[in-house]
């Protein structure tokens, strides 16, 4: 299937007054799964009747799902900027590392300047990097502490994905959800990514709360005592 063809047609059907539109995910990077649908981002002066300026939601046409991500262009500053606030950038990274397939003059601009906020990686302060290590320092001791199956279960995974973005923040790179955590945390390091991810694979519960310490250790240690959050 020619899913540009069908994203024009989808455009044109649906948002009409988009006059920017960018094909993201796994179709543009070429490697689409069986349920793999199309990630679109458009953005459009007169795309909202009324006052909305951006609109998420899910479409089906020509045989194929539409992730849809629709702004205007104050709506898409508005919700780029809360996505580098929350180290998360999902729609600049859709803007930038997706393909136009519908442009205006300001695509261009709009390409250069938040390539170079991606480019500048996250800010993590000092109040939030302590923050993560307290909230790290004590589900680990839970960790360490649980009996039950499942409490053991759930708290691996919270650690598995605070660790991960403890990690992937204190060397000044995005993080990610879903997929896109262990994605990101390899392309890190594979190395460090196979320590942690190896025993929490394998349900070796005192070899993945070595590996979080090793990796609390690393971005300053334990907090507990005289933290104010």
């Amino acid at each position: 299937m020619d899913h540009t063809a069908v994203a024009e047609r989808f455009i044109a059907e649906r948002f009409p007054r988009a006059t920017i539109a960018v094909i993201a995910g796994s179709t543009a990077r070429g490697d689409r799964t069986a349920t793999s649908d199309i990630d679109l981002l458009l953005i459009g002066e007169g795309l909202f009747d009324g006052s909305a300026q951006s609109e998420a939601s899910t479409h089906a046409f020509g045989g194929e799902i539409f992730e849809v991500f629709a702004y205007t262009p104050e709506g898409f500053r508005e919700w780029a900027e809360r996505g580098i606030q929350g180290h998360r950038p999902v729609i600049v990274h859709m803007l930038v590392d997706g393909i136009a397939i519908r442009e205006d003059d300001r695509l261009d601009e709009l390409r250069a300047h938040w390539s170079a906020v991606l480019a500048e990686g996250p800010r993590l302060s000092t109040a939030e990097a302590l923050h993560r290590r307290y909230v790290i320092t004590d589900v680990l001791d839970d960790y360490r502490d649980a009996t039950d199956a499942l409490e053991l279960r759930v708290l691996s995974s919270v650690l598995f994905e605070r660790t991960a973005e403890l990690m992937l923040l204190t060397a000044g790179r995005w993080i990610g959800a879903g997929k896109w955590l262990p994605r990101r945390l390899r392309a890190l390091s594979a190395d460090r990514a196979e320590a942690l991810s190896g025993p929490f694979i394998a349900g070796d519960h005192a070899a993945f709360a070595e590996r979080v310490e090793d990796e609390l250790r690393r971005a300053g240690g334990r907090v507990q005592a005289g933290h104010v959050r």
